[in-house]
């Protein structure tokens, strides 16, 4: 018997043996050792029933342990009796309740399907990267397992992680092939050619050989890179040691699209490994915002597997939090949600679900406008009302709830870590290394609460409930409300209100101080935390491009008094605009920004309207690289279902014609073109004659980007173009801007704004 302290790295089935954990331990060692984890689920339904699988299970070749017992489902009053089925190690259930499922279908069953990861966190509070105790004999048998501390540590204790990359040139390699890949490990990193044969292959085997990360993380390596390399040595792990595991290669899940929330959903191809952690950056959710720190932070807050909690839904993330509060509180899991919603009749549905509450902006130019939001409001508001399925919600001006529901005690702890980092954020000095994982972790908390409001009314949710969903956005809007008349009776003029935001401003009101009695008032009115996000020097609130005398909730941008910069709505925010297009509307914002004060942007008009003259006549010259012209916008459906095809489409279909296989869900890259095809899609083989890019359509995209920055400042898109059209004469760009050197959109976009 020895005792290993370490950090739990890995945990998966591992057959007749159970689970294999991998720990890192205290002295820097990977080791593997098993542990016995038998496994219980249950069957609901008439008693007769009951006892005829009680029967077919005890003459079954290999029975499970039966019992009898008195469970809770959390959408009934009172416990239900329940055929308990026991068996030897998680491998063990599928197969099991296949057969069950298939010879008594009307049964109800529970705790089926929960990942082994949510059990054993149950049972002894692991999580990924716990700090444990494990307690093995010689031959690495767990006999004993102690978890030393809990995800809602602010800092942990963290283990010495060995990460390496796998880079490779940006196009995705799975329409042209990479002429090289590099490796970095900590200090170490080389480049290496990618040529035909298995010669890449060992140059990798030597690395992991050498390093032995314990994350790997690749450039299409799930969708592209790691099936290219296994073809190599023909899937030979001896060859090319991926997994830790040598008895265990990868694990692959197959490409998927889906429907969700109103969109087309694509996931590609996933690759696991075991004993080693695999992220595929380019396949990753969420990892342009909160990279490595916030999927560890997801992982650990989940207890999702670190390769699943990098490329699942959030709401997987809060799924499996539920789970796990249910498991501990006795709660049933249903393997399939029984619950339906009512009919209602329809007036009953429309005073019911307002969603959330949008005062329209007052549009134009705006200045000294203080910026207040809610933190988590819909959260907040589930947790203080108590909001849950099987409970009766609360108001704002009730007590706070001694009993909370399933629901709120999964948020709590979660928000609380939240609310601790945004507020621990602003205290740290600049250049303390833990603001920038403090704000990785906290975006990823974020995510996470924001969907667990919308997983309340998602159909397949297995603890949600439509009438809680309702009740959280009125919850919203009765909070928003009580912020709008508090900021009233203190004498601010509310601009424009946004689901968990104001936007307000007073004469004498130009300092954070000057709003801390309103902030305090507001969360003794409404019992929720609020804070001030910012005074802007200057804010625009934008009017829809169809119309001037519309208004639209979420089209703005200004400029905080620190000089950072706050944008919506606009080409510089949104994924499917140029590159090209979306850095010279952000260069535009930047140079405005440079402005002291509201009153003195129209000295600035000239200089603004001189960065877009340059901008169209690099566009003329040619001087725009192709790649920064791209497009990218989201199949709706498969490309040859189109009866209309869109720009988008016809591109998939140049992609399918070249052997590739566009799925709905997937963005597909493209360039206008002058002849025909008028598209040409970027991720296809053939090379591209710069020549034939349309610049007419990319230099209108510019002029209607550029025209929402000019709006506010009492120019329309005739006017602007107007004005570019006249030969001004001022101060040279250099000048303009502070610098020596020739001015370039890109190289003017490095400095960082406010996502």
């Amino acid at each position: 018997m020895h005792e290993l302290d370490g950090w739990l790295l890995d945990l998966y089935e591992d057959g007749e043996r159970g689970l294999a954990l991998w720990v890192i331990t205290d002295d820097d060692r990977r080791i593997c050792v098993h542990q016995s984890f038998p496994v219980r689920f249950y069957a609901a339904g008439p008693s007769p029933r009951l006892r005829e699988l009680w029967r077919w299970l005890l003459a079954h070749p290999s029975p499970p342990l039966l019992a009898r017992e008195e469970r809770r489902d959390l959408f009934l009053p009172e416990t239900i009796p329940v055929l308990s089925m026991e068996v030897p190690n998680p491998a063990a259930v599928r197969p099991l309740f296949n057969e069950i499922e298939q010879n008594f279908p009307d049964l109800v069953y529970y705790d089926v399907d929960i990942q082994v990861q949510a059990r054993h966190a149950v049972r002894y509070g692991s999580f990924p990267l716990a700090r444990c105790r494990i307690n093995a004999d010689l031959q690495g048998n767990v006999n004993g397992f102690q978890t030393l501390n809990s995800p809602w540590e602010i800092d942990p204790e963290l283990p010495p992680l060995r990460v390496m990359e796998i880079n490779l040139p940006e196009r995705n390699p799975g329409c042209l092939k990479p002429s090289f890949f590099s490796l970095r490990c900590q200090s170490w990193q080389h480049e290496y050619p990618f040529i035909e044969g298995d010669a890449p292959c060992y140059w990798l085997k030597n690395a992991l050989t050498k390093y032995d990360p314990d994350i790997l993380l690749t450039d299409f390596g799930d969708t592209w890179l790691i099936e290219d390399l296994l073809k190599r040595v023909n899937d030979d792990g001896a060859v090319l040691p991926l997994s830790r595991d040598r008895s265990r290669l990868i694990q692959t899940i197959q490409q998927k699209s889906y429907f969700s929330y109103g969109q087309i959903v694509y996931r590609g191809q996933q690759v696991h490994l075991f004993g080693r952690i695999h992220i595929d950056r380019k396949n990753a959710m969420m990892w342009s915002d909160y990279a490595l720190d916030g999927v560890l932070e997801n992982a650990r807050v989940t207890a999702l597997p670190i390769q699943t909690a990098a490329r699942v839904s959030p709401g997987s993330g809060i799924s499996c939090m539920q789970m796990i509060t249910a498991l501990r509180t006795g709660v049933l899991v249903p393997w399939h949600k029984q619950q339906v919603e009512e009919p209602r009749p329809m007036l009953d549905m429309i005073h019911a679900d307002f969603g959330g509450l949008v005062y329209q902006p007052t549009v134009g130019l705006h200045k000294n406008v203080g910026a207040i939001d809610f933190v988590s409001m819909y959260p907040a508001v589930m947790v203080r009302c108590n909001i849950s399925p099987e409970k009766q919600a609360l108001s704002l001006s009730d007590p706070l709830p001694k009993d909370p529901g399933l629901v709120p005690q999964t948020l709590a702890p979660l928000l609380k870590k939240r609310v601790h980092l945004k507020q621990s954020i602003p205290l740290l000095p600049l250049w303390d290394p833990r603001r920038n994982i403090y704000k990785a972790r906290a975006a990823a908390q974020k995510w996470l609460l924001v969907v667990c409001f919308g997983y309340l009314g998602y159909k397949n949710a297995r603890f949600g409930l439509i009438g809680s969903h309702e009740a959280v956005t009125a919850g919203g809007r009765e909070a928003l409300l009580r912020a709008k008349e508090a900021s009233e009776d203190a004498g601010f003029k509310v601009l424009h209100m946004f689901v968990d935001a104001l936007w307000i401003q007073r004469a004498d009101c130009t300092r954070p101080d000057d709003f801390q009695p309103l902030l305090d008032e507001v969360t003794r009115r409404t019992g929720l935390p609020i804070a001030l996000d910012g005074i802007y020097r200057w804010v625009a609130f934008l009017p829809s491009r169809a119309d001037d005398r519309v208004p639209v909730a979420n089209r703005y941008f200004g400029v905080f008094q620190d000089g950072s910069i706050k944008v919506r709505g606009l080409d510089a925010r949104r994924r499917d605009a140029p590159l090209w297009v979306a850095n010279t509307q952000m260069a535009l914002i930047e140079y405005l920004a440079r402005a002291p004060d509201a009153d003195l942007l129209p000295a600035y008009i000239p200089g603004a309207l001189e960065l877009l003259r340059q901008a169209l006549r690099e566009l003329r010259a040619g001087a725009v690289p192709p790649q920064d012209l791209i497009i990218s916008q989201r199949l709706t459906r498969l490309p040859e279902k189109y009866r209309s095809p869109s720009p988008a489409a016809r591109a998939a279909l140049q992609l399918l014609a070249a052997g590739k296989d566009p799925q709905p869900g997937q963005r597909i890259r493209f360039l206008f073109l002058y002849a025909r095809p008028d598209v040409w899609a970027w991720d296809q083989p053939e090379a591209l004659n710069p020549k034939l890019i349309d610049i007419r359509i990319y230099r209108k995209l510019m002029l209607r980007a550029a025209a929402d920055i000019f709006h506010p400042l009492g120019m329309d898109l005739q006017d602007m173009t107007l004005r570019l059209e006249e030969n001004v004469s001022i101060a040279p760009l250099s000048d303009l801007w502070g610098i020596n050197k020739p001015w370039n959109v890109k190289g003017l976009c490095q400095r960082k704004w406010l996502p």
